[in-house]
């Protein structure tokens, strides 16, 4: 799911607005719409050349795994939500979306069989700390549910962008696609803002449920790449060229500020 990164045009269209951004902002660690470098190493590499370092490939399995499975809890999740919704139309909306995020799952799940990997041993490590993460973070009514799909799969969406800018050319690629905006975050910043502009007693709570979360993504996030040897060797610059543990400190620094940004533009405080 990708999100508007500046709060004065919150309905402005997410993928129009941060499209270049996985490359520029991952890469470079700047915004401005510099002009990203010339990618080097595995970054220059396709699938073929790079997969031959086994430590590498495992990674790549590993990342594809947590991706998958989170599109396809994404995916009841949003089913779920569905069921919150006011409106027949606003649930209609949530299923449109929700079946985008499977479909995104597929796509994962197809790359897998393609590399001679089964998806559910990839996605199976990942199972229960995203799970868990899920249960510690039940919305209790519409608008958190909605709070929670914007801020807590950009939050994801942004973790995985940074990482695609070190991938080889084929993963990249795939993994950018499946990070598209299903069209959450202009309809959760409509909803809410509206919600709030009709009862300004809202934001408040609203704003406590968004901090909430914000933790308990990075710290999911954190415990995840823990676990996995190949994934935090990637991050430490063991396997993907560029990321060190400074690098690693500056990237959660900017998903920091990607999320002081989007609570802007739904009118919460950060």
């Amino acid at each position: 799911m990708e999100t508007p990164d500046t709060p004065e045009t919150p309905a402005e269209t997410p993928a129009a607005t941060t499209g270049d951004r996985a490359g520029d902002h991952a890469a470079s660690g700047k915004g401005g719409g510099e002009k990203a470098p010339e990618p080097t190493g595995i970054a220059a590499q396709d699938w073929d050349t790079a997969a031959a370092d086994p430590q590498y490939r495992a990674a790549v399995v590993d990342l594809l795994g947590a991706l998958a499975y989170g599109e396809l809890a994404a995916f009841e999740r949003l089913a779920e939500d569905a069921k919150l919704a006011p409106t027949l139309e606003d649930k209609a909306e949530l299923a449109k979306m929700a079946s985008a995020e499977f479909q995104h799952f597929e796509r994962l799940r197809g790359r897998l069989s393609a590399i001679g990997e089964q998806s559910t041993a990839a996605m199976e490590p990942f199972a229960a700390a995203l799970d868990g993460f899920h249960r510690q973070t039940a919305p209790s009514d519409w608008l958190e549910g909605l709070v929670k799909a914007y801020v807590g799969d950009s939050i994801a969406s942004d973790f995985y962008r940074e990482v695609a800018a070190r991938l080889d050319s084929d993963t990249r690629d795939l993994v950018l696609q499946v990070l598209d905006d299903t069209g959450h975050a202009s309809f959760a910043i409509e909803k809410v803002r509206a919600a709030i502009e009709a009862d300004p007693r809202v934001g408040g709570r609203l704003a406590l449920w968004a901090r909430r979360l914000m933790g308990e993504a990075l710290s999911q996030a954190q415990r995840v790449v823990a676990d996995r040897d190949a994934l935090s060797t990637m991050l430490v610059g063991g396997v993907a060229d560029g990321f060190d543990l400074a690098e690693v400190g500056r990237m959660f620094s900017r998903i920091t500020e990607a999320h002081t940004k989007r609570m802007a533009a739904l009118g919460l405080a950060a």
